[in-house]
């Protein structure tokens, strides 16, 4: 089994003669062992790791540059910038609490159409930023209507993830599947999207059930929500046109049929670059150069860093041949069948994104599913990113480890003196992963084998 690093082309030379494939995958092991433990900032422990990749000889410089993939940092960086930019103008909170007077103040209405605007959020935005924007909005209506919040978080939690399986910019592992598979936006709206939507209408049906038919407020305290004025939430209503416009037309970017369509992670930094623009135009350098500075400043740079040295990391074990060794025992287990094998990687990549952040369990699935394209046809192939997408997406409800969205959710819900545990998060959430997994096994087996 060794001898399959050595086989390949430009093999790696590794200090002192020692196995490659064993350097590779050690370095590998204790990577993402020390990264599920969170003793140490994850960004931290991935470019050690790459570090160490290099620097063992497993990969060399320019293989490790190679690896990272900037169509996929590209995106990230401008989604990011817009986002830092827009979210100054108080048009997502605007929305919220619209929302929220939309229907009256009833509170599992109110939970209804949070979990909705999350969701929708999370499509067009990301699920992690959907959940920083709309989270703070709910602890505030809570508040007011004097209800314990962890109703309206667990539906948020949910709806986010739900919410950003459905398309390519909605979820990390989804920017990261779409470039490696060169899959467009609109590949995701039509492959992902639609169970999507019957998952997150399936998931809020047993939510009802928990909380919805027992959920009261007083007239008094439903009157002060409906007091709330939403104009105030806009602050600059400048800001407020432009930020509509640039997220009007990024996504214009993402869907547009040649000759106009360019890869995502292109689309998202020239519309924050004409953002950053619009924010600048007519204003002296010392104001343009804080606008640019805060706006950068709020990228969340420590993730970006983080997926640098996650492709470094997992470049190294497929230069050893790790990966490739993977493939061939899929295929062995399975039999080379292709439903076998879709349905393996859909459970699988939602149980292990339940005990690990479905980030790093993608990042070493891409490179599997490439080698098994030896034996399979590219549709076939097709069929086992969907499946990738679907149980990595949606298996990161099933605990609050699994995504980072859960986390930042548990964040806010603490410094509110709402502690979410884990126990008790995994307790009702896992199940309703479960059966988003079983409702995504029968389409993919419906529409795909």
């Amino acid at each position: 089994m060794h001898g399959v690093a050595n086989q390949l082309t430009g093999a790696p030379n590794v200090l002192f003669g020692m196995d490659p494939l064993v350097v590779s995958l050690a370095i590998f092991v204790i990577t993402y062992a020390v990264i599920v433990t969170e003793r140490l900032n994850r960004a931290i422990v991935a470019m050690l790791g790459a570090g160490f990749m290099i620097f063992s000889g497993v990969l060399d410089q320019h293989a490790a540059f190679q690896a990272v993939d900037l169509n996929t940092i590209s995106l990230l960086t401008g989604m990011m910038v817009i986002v830092a930019i827009a979210q100054k103008s108080g048009l997502f909170q605007y929305v919220a609490i619209v929302a929220a007077k939309a229907v009256k103040a009833d509170p599992w209405r109110i939970t209804l159409m949070l979990a909705v605007v999350t969701a929708v959020f999370s499509a067009l935005l990301d699920n992690v930023t959907a959940v920083l924007l709309i989270a703070p909005v709910a602890i505030l209506i809570t508040n007011e209507l004097d209800q314990k919040p962890y109703p309206y978080l667990f539906s948020i939690i949910l709806a986010s993830n739900i919410g950003g399986t459905a398309t390519l910019i909605g979820d990390p592992p989804n920017i990261m599947i779409g470039s490696a598979a060169d899959l467009t936006f609109m590949d995701f709206i039509a492959n992902t999207a639609p169970v999507a939507v019957v998952v997150f209408v399936v998931t809020m049906v047993p939510i009802y059930f928990m909380w919805g038919r027992s959920m009261r407020a007083s007239e008094e305290s439903r009157a002060q929500v409906m007091a709330f004025n939403e104009r105030e939430a806009i602050t600059d209503m400048r800001l407020l046109k432009q930020s509509l416009f640039i997220i009007a037309l990024t996504v214009f970017g993402f869907v547009a049929p040649a000759p106009f369509n360019h890869e995502p992670g292109t689309v998202a930094m020239f519309t924050a670059s004409i953002f950053l623009l619009l924010r600048a135009f007519g204003r002296p350098m010392e104001d343009q150069s804080h606008e640019t500075h805060r706006a950068f400043s709020e990228v969340e740079w420590v993730t970006i860093f983080f997926f640098v040295g996650l492709f470094i990391v997992v470049a190294g074990i497929e230069r050893a041949g790790v990966l490739e060794i993977v493939a061939e025992e899929i295929i062995t287990l399975t039999g080379g069948d292709l439903t076998l094998v879709a349905l393996l990687i859909l459970w699988a990549s939602a149980v292990l994104s339940t005990i690990v952040d479905n980030i790093p369990f993608v990042a070493t699935m891409i490179p599997v599913i490439n080698n098994l394209g030896s034996t399979f046809s590219p549709d076939e192939i097709m069929t086992l990113w969907w499946s990738l997408s679907l149980g990595a997406c949606l298996g990161g409800n099933g605990s609050l480890v699994g995504a980072s969205a859960n986390l930042v959710v548990a964040g806010f819900a603490e410094r509110a003196g709402h502690r979410i545990g884990f126990v008790q998060f995994m307790l009702l959430a896992f199940p309703l992963m479960l059966v988003s997994i079983v409702i995504s096994t029968a389409y993919v087996y419906l529409r795909y084998l």
